[in-house]
Order: structure tokens, then sequence, then C-alpha cells
């Protein structure tokens, strides 16, 4: 299965026409969390350029991806790996609720199930 394809966007910002984009169907997340991902969208597009988007693969895991416009001689493609490296340890607790958000509200998954397992991952990565 092509993972790319069916990806599920949450939000995404474009550099090109300054416009940010929040799918509708996560409107119940908390506003903080959606101001949050708004921050982080266009901060990005603003430093490094192109187009940048959070989404959920099939299975949940939240993605962050950044694409450029062939011949986009601006765009920072070092600036953007490292940048997403740093969102990925800056935000690290956010995104992990996301992805258990995006698991329980869609996915339908057991949530107890799923803490219980995040709680594990926690103390393996102490």
């Amino acid at each position: 299965m092509d993972q790319d394809r069916y990806r599920i966007v949450l939000c995404g910002a474009s550099a090109y026409d300054k416009k940010y984009y929040f799918n509708n169907k996560f409107d119940k997340l908390p506003e903080n969390i959606k101001e949050e991902l708004h921050i982080i969208c266009v901060l990005f597009t603003e430093e490094v350029g192109g187009v940048f988007t959070i989404s959920f693969t099939p299975l949940g895991k939240v993605e962050l991806d950044a694409q450029k416009d062939e011949g986009d001689l601006l765009y920072d493609d070092i600036g953007a790996e490292l940048l997403k490296k740093e969102i990925r340890r800056k935000k690290a607790d956010m995104l992990r609720a996301l992805s258990i958000y995006y698991k329980v509200t869609f996915l339908k998954q057991d949530m107890a199930a799923l803490l219980e397992a995040d709680d594990e991952e926690e103390e393996e990565d102490d």
C-alpha cells in the first residue's frame, strides 16, 4: 500500500501563495492546538519556503512533509530537514497526542490501550 497516497492532511501552509489550510474534519481539536499547528506551519514556510504539511498515515502516524516547486532556487533543503527534526523534538508530546487522537477518533482504537502503550514507550526512552 502506498502510504503517501492515503495520508489525511491535518494542516499545511504554502510560501508560494501565503496561505494556511486546516482540515475541518479536525475542528474538535482544542483551539490552542489548532493555533500551535498554524504557527508551526506558517513559521516553517517563512523560514525555508515551499509547502509544509502535517498529515496522518493510514496507521495514525504523524508525518511532517516539506515540498518545493520545481525550479525554486530559494527553497532551503537542508534547513527544511533540520527544522522538521527540531519540530519533532520540541513538539514530541503534541505530535504523540495528535496521533492518539487520530487513532481513537478516526480509527476507533481503544484509548486505554493506546495510552498504556504510549506510557511503556516513554519508559523505554528514559
